[in-house]
């Protein structure tokens, strides 16, 4: 059990940023990336939607005999997370929202405000301001959707000028009309575009729930004795859709370290989740 691998999956190639985290802390562990790139932007889409999306993939990282599953996605987070641990009671869960939550309530104080960037779906959930203020109700927030992001990184649209002109378009009148100090980004698409940001808002802290996620993983392995004990082996990418973009964002996130990987398309075919059973 200890040296099977961690399931890690997302609606594209966002929780790639939380896949170079994991594997630079816990360098023994072999992990399954599941990456719906040929579904996403899940953001924008029914919580209904998005739920059977995350059951077949969740089945499917099961079906690869995965001793733990970390959702790498806020938007998989915010609707999916307390249903899959139900369904799942024997694998830990581990979900993006709440260790970045935890951050934000141990840094921050009444003094700063919080701004809080997502997918609609996250946003219009609140799942951020509910857990944020669960560990620290003085702290002021404010959250923003910014939906054109995650389609524009998922085409490789990151560091260019429609790029700076889509985050102007969303946080100018965002961070200064609230006067934002401090900006959580509520997708782990967004790590992709921090330089950008900071280009642009050299002022803000940025809080990124894609590196907070590591440690959590990290104290969740060692509580259930899960920590593996032999050497990895290659990790494994599945996409549905092993498109060009997403091999070109594996090597830009790894460039060249010493990860061993194996690159696998999944047919979609092949997922059926437990309600079509």
């Amino acid at each position: 059990m200890k040296n099977q691998p961690i399931g890690v999956f997302d609606s594209g190639v966002g929780g790639l940023t939380a896949i170079s985290n994991i594997i630079r802390e816990l360098p023994n562990e072999r992990l399954i990336y599941f990456g719906d790139t040929a579904r996403t932007p899940y953001g924008s889409k029914a919580k209904s939607t998005i739920t059977s999306f995350a059951n077949q993939i969740v089945d499917f990282l099961v079906s690869n005999h995965v001793k733990m599953i970390v959702i790498a996605c806020n938007t998989i987070t915010s609707i999916c997370l307390e249903q899959l641990k139900q369904q799942y009671p024997n694998i830990p869960i581990v979900g993006i929202i709440e260790p970045a939550a935890r951050k934000v309530a141990k840094v921050c104080t009444p003094h700063n405000r919080i701004g809080i960037i997502g997918t609609k779906v996250t946003i219009q959930a609140k799942t951020y301001i509910h857990s944020i203020l669960h560990f620290n109700p003085n702290l002021k927030l404010f959250d923003m959707a910014c939906p054109i992001f995650v389609p524009l990184i998922e085409e490789g649209i990151v560091e260019n000028s429609i790029m700076e002109l889509s985050v102007k378009y969303y946080l100018d009148d965002f961070i200064s009309e609230n006067k934002i100090d401090t900006l959580v980004l509520g997708c782990t698409h967004y790590p992709l575009i921090r330089p950008t940001i900071e280009k642009l808002y050299p002022h803000l802290n940025i809080i990124d729930p894609s590196f907070e996620i590591m440690q959590s993983v990290k104290e969740t392995l060692s509580q259930k004795n899960l920590l593996a004990e032999q050497p990895k082996y290659e990790n494994i990418f599945y996409a549905s859709d092993l498109s060009e973009n997403f091999m070109n964002m594996i090597a830009s996130i790894f460039g060249k370290t010493n990860v061993r990987t194996d690159f696998k398309n999944f047919d979609l075919d092949g997922l059926e989740s437990k309600e079509n059973k």
